[in-house]
């Protein structure tokens, strides 16, 4: 238990130096506008980013340390054994007691998670002008939110716990094949059946940018079933706007902030930006990828299921199955943290490929520069992050380094 626990303690010291960095580096640079950025931010907004970056940093190192606190509190001291034979005793039946065990887990984290949800809504975001929630609407999107994790997890729970009855030998080879199913038909089923439940779409009603969105897209061979504008403005200003389907077939989604903000050609290149990930295949290989992932997660899973050492590493001297799987998954962060760096990078190199794309397509890469840049000012993107904790965090490269490759783009295009 000593040694599993101070590596995990290790690792929150290591995020929360890198955190530290951070923000000391703001600190020094950020009143400072980047030129390839002074057409769009100014002075004052330099002021507003570097208050919002603040703020948003501490509301997350508060989040992070209650969340790690709450973690060992569970883990270390107990807490999981006294909950694992709580539900074994009241939930005796091995599927009934499993799916039980793993919704209280949702249910309480959820239950935790309010305080530090609330103060970033209702203190954070609010103060920056950014949240529009109401608390009735905050409080619905919490309960339907919970109820969907809820039926997933179920299903999940249920479908796997049936596979290791029925196979304990060769579970994790169906498990692997029920959730990367279910995984797919998500993809499917979510435009269609989950976000109507939090965003009311219709169709955009822009005057000619649907037919320029539908030319843009069959140009790449992709075709666009519907076009549709979306009030992300009720929960918040920030902007968006995302290709959905798998697929030659397309459903294509705006915010209405963004509508509001940008030129017709900003919003095309944004959204050849889009669809360079799927030209370029990165959906499908981060599909791919994840998926072999999970398959050898799973495979290793079902090893260390067998161990009987298993409970020891976090203090216990036996443990239900559904308490192992939880200790499992948390020995598997403690081997991901130190492969975030890796993730990061290839999600950055990505965009930087959707980028080049995007420039090939319209052949106007000063419209996606201007997108980026007001992008960062509306939503107080920090410009000047540390480099380190960039290279280890951030899945898209920093808008200055971006808007300044796209201006190079733009000068020898003439």
């Amino acid at each position: 238990m000593t040694i599993v626990l101070a590596v995990f303690v290790i690792e929150i010291v290591v995020a929360l130096l890198l955190r530290r960095m951070n923000l000391a580096h703001l600190e020094r640079q950020g009143a400072e506008v980047p030129s390839e950025l002074s057409q769009d931010v100014s002075a004052e907004t330099m002021q507003r980013i570097a208050a919002y970056t603040r703020d948003r940093a501490r509301a997350g190192l508060w989040g992070f340390l209650w969340s790690n606190a709450i973690l060992i509190g569970f883990l270390f001291t107990g807490l999981l054994g006294v909950y694992d034979r709580f539900v074994t005793t009241h939930f005796p039946s091995f599927l009934g007691g499993g799916v039980v065990f793993f919704l209280g887990l949702l249910w309480g984290s959820t239950l935790l998670g309010i305080p530090i949800d609330l103060y970033v809504h209702f203190r954070v975001e609010a103060r920056h002008g950014f949240n529009r929630m109401t608390g009735r609407l905050w409080l619905s999107d919490l309960l339907k939110s919970l109820l969907i994790s809820s039926i997933l997890i179920a299903i999940c729970a249920a479908a796997v716990l049936l596979l290791i009855k029925a196979s304990p030998d060769y579970f994790w080879l169906f498990a692997w094949l029920f959730v990367s199913a279910l995984a797919v038909l998500l993809i499917f089923i979510s435009p269609i059946v989950i976000e109507p439940l939090f965003f009311h779409m219709k169709p955009l009603r822009v005057e000619g940018l649907e037919q320029q969105v539908r030319e843009l897209a069959e140009r790449c061979g992709v075709r666009v079933a519907r076009v549709l504008e979306v009030d992300a403005s009720r929960r918040s200003s920030h902007s968006n706007a995302y290709f959905t389907g798998i697929g030659r077939v397309k459903r294509v989604v705006l915010f209405d902030t963004l509508l509001a903000r940008m030129s017709h050609a900003e919003i095309l290149a944004v959204l050849a930006h889009e669809l360079g990930h799927w030209k370029k295949h990165h959906i499908v290989q981060r599909l791919i990828v994840s998926q072999a992932l999970l398959l050898a997660a799973l495979y290793v899973g079902h090893r260390l299921l067998e161990w009987e050492g298993l409970p020891e590493l976090v203090g216990l001297k036996q443990a239900s199955l559904p308490a192992r799987a939880v200790i499992i998954g948390f020995l598997a962060s403690l081997v991901t943290f130190p492969l975030t760096p890796i993730g990061a990078y290839w999600s950055r190199r990505n965009e930087w490929q959707a980028d080049e794309f995007a420039t090939t397509l319209t052949r106007n890469p000063e419209a996606l520069a201007s997108a980026l840049g007001k992008l960062a000012r509306d939503n107080l993107s920090n410009l000047h992050p540390h480099p380190l904790y960039a290279a280890f965090y951030y899945s898209h490269p920093e808008p200055t380094e971006r808007v300044r490759a796209l201006r190079r783009a733009a000068e020898a295009l003439g």
